[in-house]
Order: C-alpha cells, then structure tokens, then sequence
C-alpha cells in the first residue's frame, strides 16, 4: 500500500469533473480497494436544515442502521462535536461506540471542515483491532482537508 498514491488519486478525484456525492463515493471505492485493513468506508454529512445531525452519505461495505447520528452520540456524533479526528484502537473499550457490526474491531472518524464550518465527516471501520497506524490517520486527515473544497 503506497499512501502517497492513494492521496495522489484522492486528489485527482476532488479535482475532476462530477458531483460531490460521486466523489465522494469513488473516495470510499479508492480507500476500501487500496486499503486492506478497511471494511467500511463512508461519509456522514452534516444536515444543515437540522440542528447537530448527521446523516449517511456514500458508504462503501454492508449497509447499516445507523443513517442519522445526532452530535455528541457515538464516536462519529463526538467528531463532529469536537472537530477532533478520533481513531479508536478497539471499539469493546470505547464507552460511546455504536456498534454498526460485530466483526468490527477499530475505527477512524475525521472531520471535514469548509473553511470554519463543519461540513461532514470521513467514517472507516476496521475487522483488525488496532488498524489505523499513524501513516493511515495522516491520509485521512490530508483527504479531508482536500475534501472540505467541494462542499
């Protein structure tokens, strides 16, 4: 896994022709491919015609419950209240993880910001405890620092 690659292509994405949520969805089509470690890899998108709720944008994976996450609750909700990336080595040890699988072991939430405004956030599950090492967190964070541009 080559992650100056992937971040090349991430780009590429961003900067090409299509709507938001097409490239959106070919970043978690990139990520879920190129990364082995990832299982799940979708997007929770602020709504703005509510007050502090996300909803389930494009995902790559098994479908899941949880389409609407009010901030605050569960590791995606804390993201997006704190603006704060979180990477979560195991999930049996976090006392707000909503449990979206069984097989699911570690995760990564990263927050996109337009500018000053939270705008959505970048969500990867992982069947691998401990899975997000240092190299992978810096991708995600660069993809969605890119990413903030098309919102």
């Amino acid at each position: 896994m080559n992650t100056e690659k992937i971040l090349s292509e991430a780009r590429d994405i961003i900067e090409g022709e299509g709507k938001r949520n097409e490239k959106l969805q070919q970043i978690c089509e990139l990520l879920d491919r190129e990364v082995a470690v990832f299982d799940w890899t979708g997007f929770y998108l602020d709504v703005p015609e509510e007050e502090r709720m996300l909803e389930l944008g494009p995902f790559v994976g098994e479908a899941t419950d949880h389409t609407r996450i009010p901030y605050g609750t569960g590791i995606c909700g804390q993201a997006a209240e704190t603006l704060e990336t979180f990477v979560v080595k195991d999930v049996s040890k976090a006392s707000n993880y909503l449990a979206c699988s069984i097989d699911v072991k570690s995760e990564i939430v990263v927050p996109i910001m337009k500018g000053d405004t939270f705008v959505g956030e970048l969500d990867i599950d992982s069947h691998t405890r401990d899975a997000i090492t240092p190299e992978l967190k810096e991708l995600c964070e660069n993809i969605c620092s890119d990413l903030g541009r098309i919102f």
